[in-house]
């Protein structure tokens, strides 16, 4: 692809109100702004607009029902607890200057802002991502904690596919070759691509993404990159921005980038693993580790809340049906809520760390998830597992790979749990609760009515 020159500084600024970004904006010659609001799927909704007319009046209002779309675009009906606001009034989408830079593929000078979802009256709205995210951020901070996260994040490259009937392929390399077989962590590999990922990363810098490492999984063309530790609502949105990136980037080379759970039969799926501990708000130490640099007390409740509740939550950590796909028996995605210390086979891993980078990893989310719900619902098990001082199970060194299934095996399965789960209210409101079950439900809907290859293979003239 043509590059295009970044017009950001190299030294990373951080804005906070609208006159620092009126500025920044106006010293780059920004025409356009792109207002972001991440919807349930992690989707990017809201307006483009001039950059005068942003600036001259900053609040932009979108339909409640903006949180209540599928991934079709449909909505679901209603019915028990779900109902719609009758008018469908508008929410105020407000911006968040913290996350203001630049759209570096855009032909023009163009910005971008994430926004957050407000009611007139200035209470936030409940069920936006954004918001169900801090509400749990906020229940650690109320105990004096801070959660810190470090996402990984799985993909595919793909050649294009306009027809969803055909099956997606690796793409052509620079050798003029698609990818055969498995190139675990294999440099040759990843420079077939060395074009895209330069773009990747010129775009992240310019963004202000905090990427770390890049290498190359499993998978036919199956790509990992992996984000610094920090704030869970900061690596949310660069998770939201990266993916972004990512596909843009991809495409000015004319293939895709894609982080379905299970693009391609056969390969490996692509998972999001979150690596998650707990500092001390004042002191800022792990709360993982002693003074003596042995795991606490709560480091072993974190995990225990992190097995009780991880299948509880699992339609947010696993989205669609495609999904579960993914979660099989005897490859490389947990189908447990088992821990081992360095255990890659348990959906719960504790890497080799320092005391001080003591943490937990959760294996489960598949790179589908929405990095805001993600989130949001494996920290909410760690804090149920604090607050109520659970206990985990002895960790397990063996192989887990073949174990019997902990999580649910199906989304209608993972939505009914989650939904009858009423100690999740507390972490993510009853409001959001009602609501993304009857997304997801109606989704399946969407889902049951194609008629797959396999129906006609098997059943056409068989039965």
């Amino acid at each position: 692809m043509t590059k295009k020159k970044s017009f950001t500084a190299n030294k990373p600024v951080q804005l906070t109100n609208v006159a620092e970004a009126k500025a920044w904006a106006s010293a780059r010659g920004v025409s356009e702004i792109e207002c972001l609001v991440p919807d349930l799927a992690g989707v990017a909704r809201g307006k483009i607009m001039p950059s005068s007319k942003f600036f001259d009046d900053t609040d932009m209002a979108l339909p409640s029902s903006i949180f209540m779309q599928t991934i079709t675009g449909e909505y679901p009906e209603e019915g028990g607890d779900f109902r719609y606001d009758p008018s469908d009034g508008d929410i105020e989408l407000r911006p968040d200057f913290s996350t203001f830079c630049e759209v570096p593929w855009a032909p023009e000078p163009t910005a971008q802002v994430i926004h957050d979802a407000h009611y007139h009256d200035g209470r936030p709205v409940e069920i936006a991502p954004r918001q169900v995210l801090r509400r749990v951020i906020d229940l650690y901070r109320k105990r004096g904690w801070d959660p810190v996260v470090a996402p990984e994040l799985e993909f595919y490259l793909v050649k294009r596919n306009t027809d969803p009937d055909y099956p997606l392929e690796p793409p052509i390399g620079r050798s003029g070759r698609a990818e055969a077989g498995r190139r675990s962590y294999s440099i040759s590999a990843v420079n077939e691509f060395d074009a895209v990922f330069e773009d990747i990363y010129a775009f992240a810098e310019a963004q202000q993404l905090e990427v770390d490492t890049l290498i190359h999984e499993e998978g036919a063309a199956q790509m990992e990159i992996n984000l610094r530790h920090s704030d869970p609502l900061m690596l949310a949105d660069q998770v939201f921005l990266l993916k972004r990136t990512i596909r843009e980037a991809a495409l000015g080379h004319d293939i895709y980038a894609t982080f379905m759970a299970k693009p391609i039969a056969n390969e490996p799926g692509s998972a999001m693993h979150v690596h998650q501990s707990v500092v001390d708000a004042e002191t800022r130490r792990n709360i993982f580790s002693d003074n003596e640099g042995k795991p606490t007390a709560d480091f072993f409740h974190f995990l225990g809340g992190q097995q009780r509740y991880t299948p509880t939550v699992t339609c947010m950590l696993a989205p669609y049906v495609n999904s579960y796909r993914r979660l099989v028996k005897g490859l490389s995605a947990p189908v447990n809520v088992e821990w081992g210390y360095d255990n890659r086979t348990t959906g719960l891993r504790v890497p080799p760390s320092s005391p001080a980078n003591r943490r937990v990893e959760n294996r489960v989310p598949s790179s589908d998830a929405n990095p805001y719900l993600a989130l949001a619902a494996s920290l909410a098990c760690g804090y149920l597992g604090l607050v109520r001082g659970l206990k985990p199970s002895e960790p397990t060194s063996g192989a887990a790979r073949s174990d019997e299934f902990d999580l649910p095996v199906g989304l209608l399965e993972a939505v009914d749990l989650f939904e009858s789960t009423d100690d999740l209210i507390e972490p993510f409101g009853g409001n959001f609760m009602t609501t993304f079950a009857a997304v997801k439900r109606a989704e399946f809907a969407t889902f049951m009515r194609v008629i797959s290859p396999w129906e006609r293979e098997f059943l056409l003239l068989n039965v």
